[in-house]
């Protein structure tokens, strides 16, 4: 008998399956006879047949799918012993780690409850954080080195509907969720992939236009904030579709409306003020405040979510500085929907952002072949976390400051100048 929520019935079955295909041919580019690593909630799982089935047709040789479960999640902080906290499945990790090795493409489906673990002793998330982070460094150095395509897509979980939309019965916050996925995601038009090579070439536009001033930094003031992101020696700038080390043309994420790049992990000063929660594995941390001083974090506060805040931030020496640093006009489709997705893979893309840890090794000129000690000494960071969080809105200002030290306005109020 197969296990069907009633709220599954809110999804419609085309768009669903449009972003099955969606992800397979624009978000992986998946290649004939290559092997597909899939992690998703387990409520997901209609998803991932979907996905499962257009990966077949497109030629996959094996999919492998692998699911989490948000009450077996809490049975461990209920049940579990103290010392199991500081412990992860590097096992699993490592196995992953070889597949991508070995060729394989990955997707994650997001898709879980953002307040799953609000409950639950901070001191325990940080430390089973900590312990996931170092057991799947070896994993995510072949994602955020761009080793392989790789691709993260959402599902409209019941539990998460829930919080964005909480004063809704289940199923019409599924509905409403779902709808608003399947936009950001660009599967509610007629012809989606081709709507994802316009916006794609968008992207290459403006990635094209900051390569071409080559900024020595950025300055980011606005409510709370007066930052100043010195970018790293030889820096790209990337958006939308990316070629990964492997040859494949993928788009990393879906939605994207961002354009990245390196910041100089030595070269960050003055503070900033984040304009969105950040969701992080269960908690949402608000309101956070941080100082930077030679690119570290020296103070940082949050009226929600200190305690794992600060927890992340003691990870490594890189987690109190920058991997990556992106512009998105809050103009932005996700933006505009006034929807707050307490999901960083869509509030990222309603906002300018910054990322705490590993940086994006693509994000060089050459970077293919550059070594893990030229990317450091290039001002590279590194680190086994990577976590975006929000700080763009209609109030902040940026200007591209040159090695001569002119400047040039890149954003005012929040859009494109």
């Amino acid at each position: 008998m197969t296990f069907m929520p009633h709220s599954q019935n809110s999804v419609d079955p085309v768009k669903l399956k449009k972003l099955a295909e969606v992800a397979v041919k624009v978000g992986l580019n998946l290649q004939q006879g290559q092997d597909l690593v899939i992690t998703a909630p387990v409520v997901a799982m209609p998803l991932v047949r979907l996905i499962t089935e257009q990966a077949y047709m497109a030629g996959a040789g094996l999919v492998t799918a692998f699911y989490s479960d948000e009450e077996t999640m809490l049975a461990r902080y209920r049940y579990g012993s103290d010392e199991g906290f500081d412990r992860a499945s590097g096992w699993l990790y490592e196995g992953m780690a070889k597949a991508y090795q070995n060729g394989s493409a990955r997707l994650a489906i997001a898709g879980d409850n953002p307040m799953l673990l609000s409950e639950q002793d901070p001191n325990k998330v940080g430390r089973a954080n900590r312990a996931n982070s170092a057991a799947y460094k070896p994993a995510l150095e072949k994602i955020s080195n761009f080793d392989i395509n790789w691709n993260i897509v959402s599902y409209p979980n019941p539990s998460w509907a829930k919080v964005v939309f909480p004063d809704d019965p289940e199923s019409i916050a599924v509905a409403k969720l779902a709808k608003a996925i399947f936009a950001a995601s660009r599967v509610d038009l007629g012809n989606p992939i081709a709507a994802w090579n316009e916006h794609n070439a968008d992207l290459a536009k403006r990635s094209s236009w900051l390569n071409d001033q080559r900024f020595a930094a950025l300055h980011f003031r606005g409510p709370g904030t007066d930052l100043t992101v010195g970018l790293a020696d030889g820096h790209e700038w990337h958006g939308g579709s990316s070629v990964a080390k492997n040859g494949v043309a993928c788009n990393p994420n879906i939605p994207t409306e961002e354009v990245f790049t390196t910041p100089h992990a030595l070269r960050v000063e003055g503070y900033v003020s984040s304009t969105k929660p950040l969701s992080h594995q269960g908690t949402l941390i608000d309101n956070i405040q941080v100082r930077f001083e030679g690119g570290r974090i020296v103070e940082a506060k949050a009226s929600r979510g200190a305690e794992v805040l600060n927890n992340v931030l003691d990870t490594d020496e890189g987690a109190r500085r920058l991997g990556e640093v992106a512009l998105v006009p809050h103009s932005s489709p996700i933006s505009a929907s006034g929807i707050l997705f307490y999901n960083t893979l869509f509030d990222e893309n309603a906002s300018c952002h910054i990322a705490l840890g590993q940086c994006y090794s693509k994000c060089f000129l050459d970077g293919a072949s550059l070594s893990q000690d030229q990317i450091k000494a290039q001002g590279g960071n590194s680190s086994l976390i990577h976590i975006d969080w929000m700080i763009g809105s209609d109030k902040v200002d940026i200007d591209g400051i040159r090695q001569d030290g002119s400047r040039a306005p890149v954003m005012r109020q929040g859009e494109w100048a």
